[in-house]
């Protein structure tokens, strides 16, 4: 599956890490792993961050994480129209990793800054591409 598939919208037609997106659509969270220093990131990377090889694999990552903050769009970008407002939360994940997402099946009143989260893989069926993305949930 292309990479145009992971996001409401994408503007990337080619990349390295494509597999990320077929992974996703699995059900999958996967980061990437340097072949020549071991250095793990999440997201995956085309190239590693502490070597600059292109060599690496992907492996699979926890959803398992916590929250370091959060803020809620009222006025969203092109394409998000339709889910505001939503409240985004940037997650640090428990074998390393940052990502950001939005909260589904959680109460707004229930985010706190520090608290255990999820990250489920999610796929939006209801429009004609399938897109794929992750979402916080409580745990």
């Amino acid at each position: 599956m292309p990479f145009r598939y992971f996001g409401k919208i994408n503007y990337t037609p080619y990349t390295k890490v494509a597999e990320f997106a077929d992974e996703l659509h699995k059900g999958n969270l996967v980061g990437s792993k340097c072949n020549d220093c071991g250095e793990k990131s999440f997201p995956p990377r085309a190239d590693c961050a502490n070597c600059m090889s292109g060599d690496f694999k992907l492996v699979k990552v926890k959803p398992n994480g916590t929250l370091v903050t959060f803020t809620t769009i009222h006025s969203p970008p092109d394409g998000f129209e339709d889910i505001a407002p939503y409240t985004l939360g940037l997650v640090d994940l428990e074998e390393g990793g940052r990502l950001l997402s939005w909260f589904e099946n959680t109460e707004p009143e229930d985010i706190k800054i520090g608290m255990k989260v999820k990250v489920i893989p999610k796929i939006f069926e209801e429009i004609e591409e399938i897109k794929l993305y992750y979402a916080l949930e409580k745990e």
